[in-house]
């Protein structure tokens, strides 16, 4: 099992950090397929678990368009330390009003730098899009965000990840999950964490019914084996998608407990759940 999970730069909430040793267990100790995700978000279990060929997508294209910097070589720690310093001065001494100049110039120019500046100055992590396409999280109102450790921390990730997606043969591509899918062969993993319906977890496009039945549909076709990560049930409600689809699969669950979110009322233990085509009777 993998003894350190190395943390991306990029956060969302419902990021996967604590649940890949988890994951991991499901990975066959011979598996030498293609490893692929259709929902790639942070790049967090792509990045620690898989072997050598990967394919990560997103329908997010900044998340795409920061991973292909790091890969070309594009953006590089040293760049990264530079621009979080600067701005981060800047931040300190104009406050929040520079934030949402660099939100609004990013909703314009869409520079990876300025996606990961405000990805760690926004409110809790967050990482949502209005129907626009525009960066719409508010300043997490902490003029000293970009004190130099937590810079320092950020740098130290953006070059990790870097080491990894150029020591292995990752391929990233912006588009829909169902293009994805149709790349999916035997022999192959395809590991999902979709949007979690009926959790208000809007990263980038929307997510409804129609969306989880096309989802359950293409996996269910699909001659690779899957590792779907969903929420099982909380305190309050349990989620009706795991008896119409997912329990046709192996279900395993565990808690997790959620750090981020709008509000504190949200951020509470959840019952988590892989469903998965995958057999093991340890979990």
């Amino acid at each position: 099992m993998k003894a350190r999970v190395n943390v991306p730069p990029i956060k969302s909430q419902g990021i996967k950090t604590k649940l890949v040793p988890w994951i991991e267990l499901l990975i066959p100790k011979d598996f030498s397929g293609n490893w692929i995700e259709p929902f790639m978000g942070t790049g967090v279990v792509g990045f620690n678990l898989a072997p050598p060929n990967a394919l990560l997508r997103d329908t997010n294209p900044h998340l795409i368009n920061f991973y292909m910097g790091l890969k070309t070589g594009e953006i590089t720690p040293e760049i990264v330390r530079e621009h979080l310093e600067k701005e981060g001065a800047i931040l300190l001494d104009k406050g929040e009003e520079h934030y949402y100049f660099i939100r609004e110039r990013f909703n314009a120019e869409h520079s990876p730098l300025d996606f990961l500046f405000l990805n760690r100055a926004c409110f809790n992590g967050m990482m949502r899009f209005n129907r626009k396409g525009g960066f719409n999280v508010p300043f997490c109102r902490k003029p000293t965000r970009f004190a130099k450790a937590y810079v320092t921390k950020i740098v130290n990730q953006v070059s990790i990840t870097q080491q990894t997606i150029i020591e292995k043969n990752i391929d990233f591509k912006c588009q829909p999950f169902e293009l994805t899918l149709a790349e999916a062969k035997s022999g192959d993993i395809v590991y999902c964490d979709p949007p979690y319906l009926g959790r208000n977890a809007d990263y980038f496009n929307s997510w409804d019914e129609s969306h989880e039945k096309k989802l359950f549909d293409a996996l269910s076709s699909s001659k690779a084996d899957f590792i779907l990560s969903t929420w099982h049930h909380n305190d309050f409600r349990k989620n009706e998608n795991i008896e119409l689809y997912w329990n046709k699969f192996n279900i395993y669950t565990r808690e997790h407990f959620y750090h981020v979110g709008a509000s504190e009322k949200n951020r509470k233990p959840m019952i988590e759940a892989i469903s998965s085509t995958i057999d093991l009777d340890i979990i």
